[in-house]
């Protein structure tokens, strides 16, 4: 993960799962209540508050039932929840307009009553352009439609004015009995009503009219130039990537996987699989590695591929993070049915081996590589630890096992350790290893070199022993669900430990402690899956930041013993397949993050500007009538 689409995922924070709709009424007019009472002048608490929940909460209450069946009618997808928390939100601004507005008449000489009324005129204005946003946003309908629901609430409140403010009287031109009759009941109640409301006059319905007009205006009008340089080198619109994104992390839908695949691009990519079985034929442990990405985050597109993978085994299931970064993500968590379906060719087409060669390790450079042959097979496992590293780019990953393969090897499992990183710091280089980059180049070395090593070295017969925990640790901890698991095996009088954790990198020197840590065995290495269940409200969330690395030492060294005590014979065999999938793309990732961080840095600019811009219309039009 780079800076740039660390600074994206950090966005998630600010996202939270809408409250239950009732709960949110029930919220609003106690707000209407209080505010009431500060508001209105009765001579009674209970009036006043009465009075405040009538003409501040009655509005709110009506937009929070009918905005979502309005807006579903015109094809819009807004829910119960998150217009209940939207017309909560409207119904806070107005009554801050309000309370400025009184504090205002207060300490200024001049203000009088008509300034209060002018500010509610600004203040009804402004919730109808917040709706319509916010509805543009969620719904994906065009402006004019989405000024329909976006409405409700402004119209409910201005309804409610004119039949109590008594404005009918100055537009009533007569009629017969039966007219004056409905007019006196329907729409005449001003001796009802606080005589605060006898300031309204007709030409103020007017007034908010062409503000809500004017708004309407400003908010297209930003939505228009904060969402062109999306079109135009992506070709999708941001409200669809802002909807989905919203979507997933505060209601768990799966909207953002429609616009991934929308700017998605089709991959080849291979499927590797080593299968471990009894003597019996029975399967003890499979490696499973499709060189893709496990992202982008939470259960979206790949996000949970890790643990997808682990349940196709019908032994224990290993599934490492492969040499692939965020381009190679899949959109949606469809294409992980065909990942899941080479991976089972891979698996049928397996012919296993009784013999192995015992561990090896090379270093070139910052570059360890660390494995073992199993028959004419490699499982090589690639680490930068100490150092720090992220990503292992698709591209230097294939070239590493290519090189590996030159020994004479058929299939090679390289593995992304994943094991050591500092995290999003200010550096624009988080450690991805890149095509011709040093140390892609130190990587490729290190293959080859493990790669002649074990072709040199006699291979002996096979005894595995495994071993898993899924912890109390949960997602937000920096633990997926597969927990730790751990693979022994002893080839001759050798042995190898092979530490799986489901999480995404490791704090630095957390690899290095573990692997002192563990007894038993000659050598060991630690890996992460890179799964991406624990990046949905973190951005950094690595093994070690959130759990008591003390505790997972323990529990580590604990699985090898029982590992080790788990050992009996085996047969090893590994087949490669390819899988046809849709993922991100070539430099998708960076782009989208770019564009996000752009409307973030530069959209509240941007909203500023135009508010200021509006308002300031508004005060022309005030001054003018």
């Amino acid at each position: 993960m780079s800076a740039t689409q660390g600074d994206l995922a950090s966005l998630s924070r600010y996202i939270f799962r809408a409250p239950r709709w009732y709960a949110s009424v029930g919220f609003a007019l106690l707000v209407a209540a209080v505010a009431g009472v500060g508001a209105f002048d009765a001579g009674y608490v209970l009036e006043d508050a009465w009075q405040g929940v009538f003409f501040i909460g009655v509005p709110t209450v009506v937009a929070s039932l009918l905005t979502t069946p309005v807006d579903r009618r015109l094809g819009g997808q807004l829910t119960y929840n998150r217009s209940s928390l939207l017309a909560l939100t409207c119904e806070g601004v107005v009554v801050a307009v309000m309370a400025a507005a009184g504090a205002a008449t207060v300490l200024f000489e001049g203000l009088d009553q008509g300034f209060v009324f002018d500010a509610l005129i600004v203040a009804l204005a402004s919730v109808f352009a917040l709706r319509l946003l916010v509805v543009l946003a969620i719904s994906g309908t065009s402006v004019v439609v989405a000024a329909i629901p976006a409405s409700v609430q402004t119209a409910a409140a201005a309804v409610l004015v004119f039949i109590y403010s008594g404005t009918m009287q100055y537009l009533y031109v007569g009629g017969g009995p039966l007219v004056e009759t409905f007019i006196d009941i329907t729409m005449t109640r001003a001796a009802e009503a606080p005589p605060e409301l006898g300031a309204i006059v007709a030409v103020d319905f007017v007034l908010l009219g062409l503000l809500c007009l004017l708004y309407g205006v400003a908010v297209w009008a930003f939505v228009r130039f904060i969402d062109r340089p999306w079109e135009r080198s992506l070709g999708v619109s941001m409200l669809d990537f802002l909807r989905g994104f919203v979507g997933h992390l505060a209601e768990g839908t799966d909207e953002l996987e429609d616009f991934f695949e929308q700017i998605g691009e089709e991959a080849v990519v291979p499927v590797t699989v080593l299968a471990f079985r009894r003597r019996d034929h029975t399967e003890k442990a499979r490696f499973v590695l499709p060189m893709i990405h496990p992202g982008p985050m939470g259960e979206i597109g790949g996000g949970n591929l890790p643990k997808r993978v682990a349940e196709t085994a019908d032994g224990l299931g290993f599934p490492p993070h492969a040499t692939a970064g965020h381009d190679f993500n899949l959109v949606t968590q469809r294409e992980l049915e065909s990942v899941i379906e080479t991976a089972e060719s891979a698996y049928d087409d397996i012919e296993y081996g009784e013999t192995a060669t015992p561990p090896v390790r090379s270093q070139v450079g910052d570059a360890k590589v660390f494995g073992q042959a199993f028959g004419d097979d490699l499982l090589l496992t690639a680490t930068y630890a100490p150092g720090f590293a992220d990503d292992i780019m698709y591209a230097v990953g294939l070239s590493a096992a290519a090189e590996a393969r030159s020994s004479g090897f058929d299939d090679v499992l390289l593995a992304d350790a994943h094991n050591s990183n500092d995290g999003l710091s200010d550096v624009e280089d988080l450690g991805h290893v890149y095509p011709g980059s040093e140390r892609s180049f130190d990587l490729m070395a290190a293959a080859r070199e493990a790669a002649t090593e074990l072709d040199e070295t006699t291979q002996r017969p096979i005894r595995l022993g495994t071993a898993w925990d899924p912890t109390e640790w949960e997602p937000r901890e920096g633990i997926g669900p597969l927990g730790v698991r751990v693979a022994v095996f002893e080839i001759g009088d050798r042995t190898a430990a092979y530490v799986l954790v489901d999480g995404n990198n490791m704090e630095p020197g957390l690899r290095d402690r573990i692997i002192a840590a563990i007894e038993g065995v000659d050598d060991a290495e630690v890996l992460t899956t890179d799964n991406h269940v624990v990046n949905t409200v973190e951005a950094e969330n690595q093994v070690g930041s959130s759990i008591s690395q003390d505790e997972l030492v323990a529990l580590i060294a604990d699985l090898v013993a029982e590992a080790r005590a788990d050992c009996e014979p085996v047969e090893a065999g590994m087949a490669t397949e390819r899988a046809a999938v849709t993922v991100f793309g070539n430099d998708r990732t960076e782009t989208l993050a770019s564009h996000a961080n752009a409307v973030v840095s530069m959209g509240g600019a941007l909203a500023g500007a135009v508010i200021v811009a509006a308002m300031a219309i508004s005060l022309v039009i005030f001054f003018l009538t």
